[in-house]
């Protein structure tokens, strides 16, 4: 049996941080040593975080780069790697895309994945199919590479390329295939969104299976601004059942003993050595790594995999992580929340601690004259079970305040929202005053039904750094608040929080549903519009009523200005609001 041993790192890296990625490696090399791989894989652009951005229009930056791979290669002694990193490549060299270490300068750039042993830049894959949808803009940044080298280590054929690449069936995994690739080595930074673990799982079996290769997916894993990294890493055998999955949501090390001699008989039996004869890509390239680069004497591993996780647990996580690493890499010691009594403030407060610790969260209440007695007895109730310090500064007399200074101003007009957004601008005000003054970071508590019709109010309860739920439906607010009392002995969230109607309380008896369609209307209609693209009488056709139909989207369309203005928050669906979805905020374009 001839066996190949893979060590995939699932690291964290912070965009940005050179040195400090190029410390993670060397300690993730230094663990993987233990055990003797083979080969140790890190994921995509793993030296620069994901994505760079514009830090890659930064000469310095780039050079920069180029050192820290150069430490990467003296860190390798002894192993082989492969690391994602910035390439560059001469605008003079005939191939246009061969990377090469040059003289700081303007180069082509290139998402690359670095072959490493024995202290030695072996060879470098530069990424075919660059991502230009959603929150991807690679385009704007790399050029597209067009060598598919195929690597020989230890006497396993092995074909490295990069996340995008390996999603086309005629891509470079299939010319990889057709060259002698035994294992497909894939790195990557995939963001999360729910639902996407399965469909990539279903994706990678599908090409392990048509090419009959080892299949081994290593994934990034952590949050960078609105993204979530999930990790998850797989390894198929090439009959496309997966033999190793990576934990979720956290940095992990897989090691797994490829039977790479299966991968032969799988061909031989399907006839696939005759297919894949003169399928050879002609820019294939074919590098042997010297044979006395080998392991010592091994004990056979047995890999104890994590177990996949349902939809709901997957995007808790992926909350708790975006919130710890956003704060956590900004610097920010404690965060503070305003806590109003209802469902959303009281999730994004739970999520927080978990994130965080109790300690570092506090909860403000802050009373008008329209709060109710229920929600003053909830949010103590919750800030008792939760753990989290409360303060409480009523608003009351600010308001009266407010209104006594407009007096003059608003005489001969009545009463409307005007009113109603003053209280929650005195909140935010309070809030950024308290940021501040002790340094706490703002979450804000919107949700993504808000966000997308409006029902929020510009520099009032919009006011903050990082909105924890803004992706998440109200109704899926409901749901993850029920899985987190749940997920221990006794519920944190009070039940009344989930029994009382949705209320901004901001004036007598009010309520979400006097100025919005019920949530369990309302979400499915906004998933078609803003997620799905789908016109107003395909939505219809769905079963919902026009009238109800067109008032929302006009609702979504003249809320652009609002969400330009508000924070960032975390990606959790499949299309979110900011770089997954840029409407332009003047428009004169009508969908109904």
């Amino acid at each position: 049996m001839r066996i190949f041993r893979i060590a995939m790192v699932q690291m964290n890296p912070i965009v940005g941080d050179l040195a400090g990625n190029v410390g993670r490696i060397s300690r993730w090399i230094q663990e993987a040593r233990h055990v003797k791989p083979d080969l140790v894989v890190f994921p995509e652009l793993a030296i620069t975080g994901y994505p760079p951005e514009d830090l890659l229009l930064k000469p310095r930056f780039v050079e920069d780069t180029r050192h820290a791979l150069e430490e990467v290669i003296r860190q390798s002694k002894g192993v082989a790697t492969v690391v994602g990193y910035v390439a560059e490549g001469g605008v003079s060299d005939s191939t246009r895309d061969r990377p090469m270490v040059v003289p700081a300068g303007r180069h082509e750039l290139y998402n690359a994945a670095a072959v490493i042993a024995e202290r030695k830049l072996v060879t470098t894959y530069c990424k075919s199919y660059l991502p230009n949808y959603g929150v991807f803009d690679e385009s704007r940044y790399f050029h597209q590479g067009r060598r598919i080298p195929v690597v020989v280590l230890n006497g396993t054929v092995l074909g490295v390329n990069i996340c995008e690449d390996i999603w086309f069936p005629e891509g470079p995994t299939r010319a990889q295939a057709a060259a002698g690739a035994e294992v497909i080595v894939n790195i990557n930074a995939s963001p999360f969104h729910v639902g996407k673990s399965r469909f990539r799982e279903q994706m990678l079996a599908t090409r392990a299976r048509d090419n009959g290769v080892i299949v081994t997916y290593t994934n990034m894993v952590g949050g960078q601004d609105e993204l979530v990294f999930d990790g998850n890493s797989l390894v198929l055998d090439q009959t496309g059942e997966v033999i190793l999955r990576g934990k979720a949501f956290e940095e992990d090390l897989l090691v797994v003993d490829l039977n790479v001699a299966a991968v032969a008989r799988n061909r031989i039996a399907h006839g696939r050595k005759k297919w894949f004869a003169g399928r050879t890509a002609a820019a294939m390239e074919r590098v042997v790594i010297s044979a006395d680069y080998l392991p010592k004497r091994r004990a056979r591993i047995v890999p104890a995999g994590a177990a996949p996780l349902d939809p709901l647990h997957e995007v808790y996580r992926a909350l708790v992580l975006g919130v710890r690493d956003y704060v956590r890499k900004n610097r920010f010691k404690r965060v503070l929340i305003g806590l109003s009594g209802g469902i959303d403030s009281a999730l994004t407060a739970v999520i927080a601690a978990d994130a965080l610790g109790p300690a570092n969260v506090l909860g403000v209440f802050m009373p008008s004259p329209y709060t109710s007695r229920e929600s003053r007895e909830d949010v103590a109730e919750l800030a008792r079970r939760v753990g989290i310090p409360l303060r409480t500064i009523p608003i009351t007399n600010t308001f009266k305040t407010y209104l006594k200074s407009l007096a003059a101003s608003f005489e001969g007009r009545p009463s409307d929202t005007t009113e109603e957004n003053l209280q929650a601008r005195i909140r935010g005000n309070i809030l950024m005053g308290l940021s501040n003054k002790f340094g706490h970071l703002v979450l804000t508590t919107g949700n993504k039904s808000e966000m997308s019709v409006g029902y929020a109010t510009l520099y009032g309860d919009m006011a903050g750094g990082f909105a924890v739920i803004k992706d998440v439906p109200k109704t899926m607010v409901y749901d993850l608040a029920r899985l987190r009392n749940r997920m221990d002995q006794a519920a944190v969230i009070p039940k009344r929080v989930f029994e009382r109607p949705p209320s901004a309380e901001l004036k007598p008896h009010q309520k979400d549903e006097d100025s919005l369609p019920p949530y369990p209307i309302l979400d499915p209609i906004l998933k078609a519009y803003v997620e799905e693209d789908r016109s107003p009488e395909e939505i219809v056709d769905m079963g919902f009523e026009r009238e109800t139909v067109e008032r929302v989207i006009a609702m979504v369309d003249r809320s652009e200005y609002k969400r330009r203005q508000s924070p960032i928050g975390i990606k959790i669906t499949h299309r979110a609001f900011g770089k997954d979805r840029r409407m332009p905020i003047t428009n004169g374009y009508r969908n109904s």
